[in-house]
């Protein structure tokens, strides 16, 4: 699937011998619109094409109007591949926005890495970033960040042994690397380990064995997609009591109502602000912008925002006020102000980039939330 948006009438322009690439911005996208990670691309994928008419109405970027260039990868990274070859050469795009999952940011960073061009991912994992590449940024908080979030809050609620239960996907097999790697700092052992293919459909196997484990206190599930939601329906059908949390992979409404409000119900997992606008001080920074957003989106779409679509509203804007600030549309000056982006506020936290960091979020723009009656609610 590919989709041009532009206010420009590209017929009429055909006919005068013109062509949009000489008045316009051009920066593309590839998200998993269909496929197993739909419920994340689709909302980006809506988001962007909200984003592009917003821009272009508000008289464009430096006064020139924006083409945003989409393709629907459908969570397959040998298209995203493709896709992003296309994007690069045949779309001649400035920036690239999307990579919905961590396969497929892989894929399109080893084209824009290649060709020289920005790419902003909206995927979680560490591996995107670190090591720092020239031309890669991305939006979400990394795995990494997310296994210290719930360790601190295991530690606050005096837990120091639990259990993981993790997908084998690109996501859930960092995140579970990421959370060993640093459950130490926090006092913490891990006392049961195991692991589940994305396509499984029951997980009490595993669930079993992790109740059954000597002294444990809490477990953890990395992962995203429908496997999360399954594990949590299992969880419950178990009967297992003990404190549950989930990664920032499923914060979205999507994942409660996949799970059930019921088994749902107590889970906590590390969120953003756009899932809880109301519950934000008045003095927040963020609240303007998740508040604007969600009303827009939803206006938009007639669907609640989520997470996912809030990392393509920021990598969107990451891109749009690098190119404000650079006075140029070109790759290397719109990279050079990408990694120079200092308090940008946007609806995951608030971005300042580095030479070292091309992610600018701290553990700060993480929220701890907790699953109460079907809504989200802040963990003081």
């Amino acid at each position: 699937m590919k989709k041009t948006l532009t206010t420009t009438a590209l017929g009429l322009l055909a006919a005068l011998g013109a062509t949009a690439a000489m008045a316009d911005i051009k920066i593309g996208a590839s998200v998993s619109a269909t496929g197993p990670a739909a419920f994340l691309g689709d909302p980006e994928a809506k988001t962007l094409e909200m984003l592009v008419e917003e821009t272009n109405a508000a008289g464009g970027i430096n006064g020139e109007k924006v083409v945003l260039v989409l393709y629907d990868d459908g969570g397959d990274p040998n298209k995203a591949r493709t896709f992003a070859t296309r994007l690069v050469e045949d779309d001649e795009v400035v920036a690239i926005v999307g990579g919905t999952t961590t396969g497929t940011s892989m894929s399109i960073l080893s084209v824009t890495e290649d060709a020289e061009v920005p790419f902003v991912s909206l995927a979680g994992a560490i591996d995107i970033i670190q090591p720092v590449k020239p031309f890669t940024f991305k939006t979400p908080h990394t795995d990494r960040m997310a296994c210290q979030k719930i360790f601190e809050d295991m530690q606050k609620r005096g837990f120091t042994k639990v259990g993981l239960i993790s997908g084998t996907d690109g996501f859930g097999a960092s995140m579970q690397a990421q959370c060993k790697d640093v459950v130490s700092d926090y006092g913490i052992e891990i006392v049961a380990d195991e692991t589940y293919d994305p396509k499984d459909s029951d997980m009490t196997a595993q669930l079993t064995k992790i109740r059954n484990a000597e002294g444990i206190q809490a477990v953890l599930n990395p992962g995203f997609g429908q496997g999360p939601s399954i594990v949590t329906r299992n969880y419950k059908q178990l009967g297992i009591e003990l404190p549950f949390y989930q990664s920032h992979g499923v914060a979205s409404a999507g994942f409660i109502e996949l799970a059930g409000v019921e088994a749902a119900e107590g889970v906590r997992l590390p969120g953003n602000a756009l899932l809880i606008p109301e519950l934000l001080a008045d003095g927040d920074v963020q609240k303007p912008i998740v508040t604007a957003y969600k009303a827009a989106y939803e206006a938009k779409t007639g669907q609640p925002v989520g997470t996912f679509g809030g990392y393509a509203h920021d990598g969107w804007h990451l891109v749009t006020d690098a190119i404000k600030r650079a006075g140029s549309a070109e790759p290397q000056a719109i990279r050079d102000a990408l990694e120079a982006t200092s308090g940008l506020a946007g609806t995951t936290g608030i971005y300042s980039m580095s030479a070292e960091d091309h992610l600018g979020l701290d553990l700060s723009a993480f929220r701890m939330l907790e699953i109460r009656d079907g809504k989200w609610a802040l963990v003081e």
